[in-house]
């Protein structure tokens, strides 16, 4: 759960299966491909995903083969978050309702299978599922051995850093939920106001237009997904490197997209 930033490192945003602006973050972040596929930075510095990168999006396969590949390499990091756990269940074929984007995770499957038959499906579904089942609920950077930098999906309370369980796993996949509203929407509480900290929190989940600085932490999910922008967060340079979304891919219309709600009408 522990790791040196070392030469520095890029935090994703959600990445929601916009694979092509991932990859178009890569090349303005400076990452090169090598002759075996993978992207490395020619400084050293290592990814690290805040989770859901698969879903809504139209390349869900893609983007999580991406991060198998890798953080099996150690050129990356992936944290565990609500779309990730729902389709690592789906994968180990537990009974799971796929809502909420998480359906076109299996509609790919499906045309994957008609193309490369079923033996590489299963295979590639049973690393998939030990990738999402694997991914801790946060991670902590540290510089010199001092703790400097927490990185999680949805949120964390300060006294549930440096541990785990499944009470912990969950608020960091969802954050301080207090039920759903009349809409069938979850109603978040801002978790990030109780945090009295001196480690900065870098989060996704609950798209903002632009990254929300707020006691200490930092959201960097732009909704790239709903037409917004895809986020790094560069650290230990504390800089914000952003990508346009291509169009809207996930099929909500302006008053059900979560970043309309900021905007002036």
């Amino acid at each position: 759960m522990r790791f040196e930033v070392g030469e520095g490192i890029d935090i994703i945003g959600d990445i929601h299966a916009c694979f092509d602006e991932f990859l178009l973050l890569l090349k303005k972040l400076g990452y090169q491909q090598n002759k075996k596929g993978y992207f490395n930075h020619p400084n050293g510095r290592k990814l690290v995903s805040l989770g859901d990168v698969m879903s809504r999006g139209p390349k869900s396969i893609e983007s999580m083969t991406f991060f198998l590949e890798h953080v099996e390499a150690g050129l990356a990091y992936m944290i565990d978050s609500n779309h990730g756990w729902k389709i690592a269940r789906w994968l180990d074929g537990r009974n799971v309702q796929l809502r909420h984007g998480d359906e076109n995770v299996a509609e790919e499957f499906k045309q994957f299978e008609e193309k490369y038959g079923t033996n590489k499906t299963k295979d590639l579904k049973a690393k998939l599922k030990k990738l999402l089942m694997d991914a801790p609920s946060h991670y902590i950077f540290t510089e010199k051995g001092k703790e400097k930098l927490v990185c999680t999906h949805a949120g964390i309370k300060d006294e549930y850093i440096g541990k785990e369980n499944n009470k912990i796993k969950n608020f960091c996949r969802y954050g301080d939920v207090a039920g759903m509203d009349e809409k069938g929407k979850p109603i978040r509480r801002n978790w990030f106001e109780k945090h009295d900290n001196k480690l900065l929190i870098v989060w996704g989940h609950d798209p903002k237009p632009e990254p929300l600085i707020i006691n200490n932490t930092i959201n960097i999910d732009q909704g790239v997904v709903f037409g917004g922008k895809l986020t790094c967060f560069r650290y230990p340079e504390k800089q914000f490197i952003f990508v346009e979304a291509m169009k809207n891919y996930s099929g909500k219309n302006d008053l059900n997209n979560p970043l309309y709600k900021y905007e002036t009408h």
